[in-house]
């Protein structure tokens, strides 16, 4: 029900299915919502990550971690998603692989989705972000507009260490 409803979740560690191809695993996205227009999605998704295209019929767990961490984002797109839950879409991608993945976050709200990033990554983070939460021990230690608590001075010495 709460796919259905529109709240979609590419968890942390990507999980994608490794021993299905790259095409299976972005259909079964659209399982429980965007199964009318899955076609026209994944035609999205391939446009959005066109390395995929190139991909589609291998098996998902013999991409490299930046592919599959693509591969969970587009089977995440295929349902249609109202709101998009990313839960450490940066984790163990390569520096250029954590600024294009920044750079498509920024572009699919632009686009108009509607986000919630959760990352560990806050200065990356917060230079896309509206507006923030800062967790410290389970506890909302910051929130705010991101452009100013990035200029917050907690924030600032607790990650920047001045």
């Amino acid at each position: 029900r709460i796919v259905e409803a529109g709240l979609v979740q590419v968890p942390e560690g990507r999980r994608v299915f490794p021993n299905l191809t790259v095409r299976d695993n972005l259909e079964l996205g659209s399982y429980r919502r965007g199964k009318p227009a899955r076609a026209q999605n994944l035609e999205r998704v391939l446009t959005t990550f066109p390395r995929l295209r190139e991909r589609l019929r291998q098996a998902a767990g013999t991409l490299s971690g930046g592919e599959q961490q693509m591969l969970a984002i587009g089977r995440g797109l295929m349902a249609e998603p109202r709101l998009l839950i990313l839960d450490e879409p940066s984790l163990g991608l390569s520096p250029l692989l954590v600024d294009e993945m920044f750079e498509l976050i920024g572009r699919l709200n632009a686009g108009g989705l509607a986000i919630l990033l959760v990352e560990q990554n806050v200065i990356q983070s917060l230079t896309i972000a509206h507006r923030a939460y800062v967790l410290e021990n389970g506890r909302i230690a910051l929130q705010g507009p991101a452009a100013e608590l990035a200029e917050h001075p907690d924030l600032r010495r607790s990650y920047l260490g001045h």
